[in-house]
């Protein structure tokens, strides 16, 4: 069963779309502040390491909301947004205003 979400379908992709921007943008500055270590300095090169782990984590997780986005524009593609992959119901507004990547009803989701 396919809710009419035409406006708010509309609008969902845009902001889908920009997020996708966003992250690609972050996950680029990531992977050059990463490239940048080089220092010869033992103790600073330790703390640069540390962070690095931070940023690896920020960016695996990045990576992870990406492919969620691109498989959410495949179900707006599709015609299959906000309808639960699982069950078929219809998703949330609200559920879909937190996370509009999201494939699974509240329920599905539980």
């Amino acid at each position: 069963m396919q809710a009419n979400l035409t406006t708010p379908l509309a609008a969902r992709k845009v902001a889908l779309e920009k997020r996708l921007t966003e992250l690609d943008a972050r996950l680029e500055a990531i992977e050059q502040e990463l490239d940048s270590h080089q220092n010869p300095d033992w103790d600073d090169l330790a703390i640069e390491r540390e962070g690095d782990e931070v940023l690896e984590a920020t960016g695996n997780a990045g990576k992870a909301e990406i492919s969620q986005i691109h498989a959410a524009l495949a179900r707006i593609a599709d015609g299959s947004y906000g309808t639960c992959s699982r069950c078929g119901e219809t998703i949330a507004e609200a559920r879909l205003d937190l996370l509009p990547w999201t494939p699974l009803c509240r329920s599905c989701a539980g």
